[in-house]
């Protein structure tokens, strides 16, 4: 059964503005704190995630353009939070890697986040959290595999002509 115009709208709704105060945590936090721009510094994670790699898997996996990429990974270089190296088959491409300050920062700012959620959610048990997290998991993968599909969706090429 397809969900309701309504109930949609409404969902688009809380999960934009569980990011929008998410973000506004993050930049109060940002403007105590010295450090490179939050976006580099989740980009700093997300290197961690994926151990060693090129800007352009980068890129393609946080959908934006590879100069947006470049540009947070010289931010992050210049703040010594990761490690560049020539790619071995492609000396013209650059493979990254969080640096031992790198690791030392992501450390404290994943206290950090653990704080603040702890805080938000000091009424939540253990269970419901992950309850949460994997439901959460779920939206963002059924999301991304409809951002990540090569043809139009069908309501959007009805209304543009396409």
């Amino acid at each position: 059964m397809v969900p309701s115009e309504e109930v949609c709208v409404d969902l688009m709704r809380q999960l934009k503005l569980a990011s929008q105060l998410q973000h506004a945590w993050i930049m109060q936090l940002w403007q105590q704190e010295q450090g490179p721009h939050p976006a580099a510094a989740m980009l700093l994670s997300e290197i961690e995630r994926r151990g060693e790699s090129r800007l352009s898997e980068l890129a393609k996996h946080r959908m934006v353009d590879i100069s947006v990429i470049s540009r947070q990974v010289s931010q992050l270089a210049e703040a010594g939070l990761i490690e560049r190296r020539p790619a071995p088959e492609d000396g013209r491409a650059s493979l990254v890697k969080v640096s031992e300050e790198g690791e030392r920062r992501l450390v404290r700012w994943k206290r950090l986040h653990a704080e603040f959620l702890s805080e938000a959610f000091g009424e939540w048990d253990e269970a419901e959290l992950k309850e949460l997290t994997e439901r959460l998991g779920a939206v963002n993968a059924d999301l991304r595999a409809v951002v990540d599909q090569e043809t139009p969706c069908p309501a959007r090429s009805s209304t543009d002509g396409r």
